[in-house]
């Protein structure tokens, strides 16, 4: 077995950029072969009381990308795709696991494009001026976040919503584990480079 095999991977031993973007990396990567390759019903799927499904997941992760590093990081509006969907910045976050008339492709493809924008707004991020910058994300005495946090943030949040997906996963097909197989690649939507 090779990196190639692996590329989700952290480094073993680089840089804290390089050790942070590779956990986060690593934690998307899970989450996708988690949600990977399922149709309306597996996406749907739930498990007892919860409403929580990996189609939800996929959704409200996708926003998280988008939130994080376009309005908490540059203080700009979402835009596309979420204007298309109906998006109100004030309103309830639980509105993003609502999948109402989005088909399997459609939340794949939201998914993918978010990790997209989020690498380049992140490389961007870190080339003008590292983790420990300060971002636009206040609190309301006016002290800011730093970069670092920002991906920490979504780093607990991957971790928490991967755990998720593996109830999830396991009750539509019984796929179970804690990394993908070597080799492993999204049979849905595109794989993105790590």
């Amino acid at each position: 077995m090779n990196d190639l095999d692996t590329p989700w991977e952290p480094p073993l031993a680089g840089t804290e950029a390089e050790q942070l973007i590779g956990a986060l990396d690593r934690l998307r990567t899970t989450f996708r072969w988690k949600a990977d390759d399922l149709d309306t019903a597996g996406l749907s799927a739930r498990v007892g009381a919860s409403e929580l499904t990996l189609g939800g997941l996929l959704k409200h992760l996708a926003a998280c990308e988008d939130v994080m590093f376009t309005v908490k990081l540059a203080g700009a509006p979402l835009g596309a795709p979420w204007d298309a969907l109906g998006w109100d910045a004030g309103g309830d976050w639980s509105y993003t696991f609502d999948t109402t008339g989005l088909s399997p492709e459609q939340l794949y493809r939201l998914w993918d494009g978010a990790i997209e924008r989020s690498h380049a707004r992140l490389d961007a991020a870190l080339a003008q001026g590292g983790l420990d910058q300060l971002v636009h994300l206040a609190w309301p005495d006016g002290r800011r976040a730093s970069l670092r946090r920002l991906v920490c943030d979504l780093i607990e949040e991957y971790g928490r919503h991967t755990g998720h997906a593996d109830l999830l996963r396991e009750a539509v097909d019984g796929r179970v584990g804690e990394d993908p197989p070597p080799g492993w690649r999204p049979k849905s939507g595109r794989a993105y480079a790590t």
